[in-house]
């Protein structure tokens, strides 16, 4: 299997999984470091050189709105999406490490 195609897959399957976590809570036993493992795979493998800013921008977005809370005021359905964002972010905030430090490293060789 090629390493794009295993980056793809871990992409689809940490977004899959974090849906679930979000709106089923912490059913699956370890969890939380699927998505991080997940995440770092993402991140050395799904995101090149002209993708690098994009993605950052959309990964601080994205932690900006899990750590605000706001979405639990939303009736009915609040609490779910608020689940599903943080566990989202919990899968892209290590991708985003990795996709920062990959940048921070080609910036000093530059």
């Amino acid at each position: 299997m090629e390493m794009d195609m295993i980056g793809k897959w871990c992409f689809l399957i940490g977004i899959v999984l974090a849906i679930i976590l979000g709106l089923f809570g912490s059913a699956i036993p370890m969890s939380g470091l699927i998505l991080v493992i997940l995440g770092l795979i993402v991140g050395f493998l799904n995101v090149s050189g002209r993708e690098t800013t994009p993605f950052l921008v959309a990964a601080i977005a994205l932690l900006v709105v899990a750590g605000s809370s706001g979405l639990s005021v939303i009736p009915v359905i609040g609490m779910y999406l608020e689940g599903i964002v943080v566990a989202i972010a919990a899968f892209t905030a290590p991708a985003a490490l990795v996709v920062a430090l990959k940048s921070v490293i080609s910036a000093s060789n530059d």
